[in-house]
């Protein structure tokens, strides 16, 4: 009985007229009423009366006629039909199109007081998630030039935004989002061209959203160009790798070089956005805890150059550059055989974009130096890698997390916004 009562719920009331309205068609036919243009159907099989109830539910009766003769109670079931079956097409395709048009034109129409975030990609999802645990009402419009239909509902159904596909950076479409009501924008997108060129004509339309509008650039680089214009003194510029750096640094590495009585050795292994995020804090934040930075990558003198071109800060420590594979055994080889790594307890980061490398090298170093205090990155929260770094000893950092724990709460608060 529950599975039958489960199964009724389930099925749309539209689905259960519709077979009431082809019920009353068949009958009709079957009880022997004609039809005008049609008048074969009479004598016609039980497929031939299915066919033509069918067809009323697109061109009602106009290709067959009306119905003439036979009993008065068939009739009556065959108007039924007649008029319930294109009616009920009707209001379908309408409810579709409703579906289609609500959002960009009803929703659109009477919003206010809502936020803009540009970008639909991970981001996005880590701002909603904060944004929603403080305020579950506020609307929002997520809006993105190419979101598929799979993402689109995923982030309607978790976090109750209006998503539009559409260029930000075109003047019709920031007056489509009515950005005169709006109360903050956050450009989380991933081309840092496009966000500057977005937040220019924002603030061109609407000045009033001046130091109203977050802007997420992924180069460090052309972020730290853009530091020096006038732009970037009317937004708020950040970068995901330096907020989940800044969180790194204050939540664990400062505690634990000041629980020290000596001076610190950090190992960065992957030297990208995130590790140099993570040097940039460490020399802002903990400089003099520190006595030796070593870094490893690929491209590591490169890397050295950009990072020392950019930040131009003087270093307070001693400073060793290996470039190679973090995962290839003799640039480890080298790197212990200039660097005790058995003396105290070194700081060793495995900062790469590859989460099964990081994990697995930093076993393989946990295994040799047991004393080591080692952090492994993973993009995502990973479970699996939580309980294998509780297994042996290693931290596993989720670059999400950090970054959603050190959103700043001001992004979030409805009291800071106009």
């Amino acid at each position: 009985m529950f599975q039958i009562t489960t199964i009724l719920k389930n099925i749309s009331w539209r689905w259960l007229l519709a077979l009431t309205l082809f019920t009353c068609a068949m009958l009709g036919l079957s009880s022997g009423v004609g039809l005008t243009e049609r008048p074969d159907v009479v004598e016609g099989s039980l497929l031939a009366k299915a066919y033509y109830s069918l067809g009323l539910f697109v061109v009602g009766g106009l290709d067959i006629g009306l119905p003439t003769g036979g009993p008065l109670l068939g009739r009556v079931l065959l108007w039924i039909a007649y008029f319930g079956s294109p009616l009920l097409a009707a209001s379908a395709v309408m409810e579709a199109l409703l579906i289609v048009i609500s959002k960009e034109r009803w929703q659109l129409r009477r919003i206010k007081n809502h936020i803009v975030v540009v970008g639909s990609g991970n981001l996005t999802t880590s701002y909603l998630r904060m944004l929603r645990q403080q305020h579950n009402h506020i609307p929002v419009i997520v809006i993105d030039h190419a979101i598929d239909l799979a993402r689109e509902h995923e982030l309607t159904a978790t976090f109750d935004v209006t998503v539009i596909n559409g260029d930000v950076t075109h003047d019709f479409m920031l007056q489509k989002l009515r950005l005169h009501r709006a109360r903050r924008v956050m450009l989380l997108g991933d081309d840092d061209f496009v966000a500057f060129e977005a937040a220019s004509k924002v603030l061109r339309l609407y000045p009033k959203l001046t130091s109203q509008i977050v802007l997420h650039g992924g180069s460090l680089r052309f972020l730290r160009a853009m530091q020096s214009t006038q732009i970037a003194n009317q937004v708020t510029l950040f970068n995901s790798y330096n907020l989940a750096a800044k969180g790194l640094v204050n939540s664990a590495l400062i505690d634990h070089f000041k629980k020290t009585n000596y001076q610190d050795t950090v190992v960065i292994a992957g030297f990208g956005l995130f590790g140099q995020t993570i040097l940039e804090e460490l020399q802002i934040n903990a400089g003099d805890e520190i006595d030796l930075v070593a870094i490893v990558d690929k491209q590591a003198h490169r890397r050295v150059q950009i990072v020392d071109e950019q930040q131009k800060s003087g270093a307070f420590y001693e400073r060793k550059i290996y470039q190679g594979d973090t995962t290839h055994p003799d640039v480890w080889r080298k790197l212990t055989g200039d660097i005790d790594l058995s003396r105290g307890e070194p700081v060793v980061i495995m900062g790469t974009g590859d989460s099964a490398n990081n994990l697995r090298t930093a076993l393989w170093i946990k295994q040799k130096y047991n004393n080591a205090l080692i952090f492994v990155r993973t993009n995502d929260t990973s479970e699996f890698a939580q309980a294998v770094g509780k297994e042996h000893g290693v931290h596993c950092i989720s670059i999400t997390r950090l970054v959603e724990d050190n959103i700043p709460l001001e992004w979030t608060r409805l009291d800071q916004l106009v």
